[in-house]
């Protein structure tokens, strides 16, 4: 199999998907958890299909997800090319832009691949700085 490119470590991030709708939020200090059980998409390196379960937690402040768009948003990736470290990152970023929370967490569980299973997780605001490699 060819090297890891560019081209494959960025598949993905910026393809145009469905908009995330909100409505208008009626209440103060709750928690919303939704979870989605049947996330695919597709590597960018193999072809590949991934499978796994995406969990989101978020605190709203004025507006909430609304289930819909955001299910239409999800079924975007099924022939999507991205990593699923990148995958999650995305719903956190698009998810945030939407819905501006208080406070997000976006969590990957993937399914066993070659004996390993992935789980990644993205926070807003992030759970401080990590000093990155230049």
């Amino acid at each position: 199999m060819a090297e890891y490119t560019d081209q494959h470590a960025r598949a993905g991030i910026d393809t145009r998907l469905p908009k995330i709708e909100c409505f208008k939020n009626q209440f103060k200090d709750y928690e919303i958890t939704i979870s989605i059980p049947e996330y695919t998409s597709i590597c960018p390196r193999s072809g590949l299909p991934d499978f796994g379960t995406i969990t989101i937690r978020y605190v709203p402040d004025q507006w909430c997800v609304e289930l819909k768009s955001l299910k239409m948003y999800i079924l975007a990736y099924r022939n999507l090319g991205i990593f699923y470290e990148n995958a999650v990152n995305r719903i956190l970023r698009d998810l945030v832009k939407a819905s501006k929370p208080i406070r997000a967490v976006v969590t990957g569980e993937f399914n066993v691949r070659g004996g390993m299973k992935s789980i990644i997780e993205a926070c807003y605001p992030p759970k401080g700085s990590v000093k990155r490699r230049k």
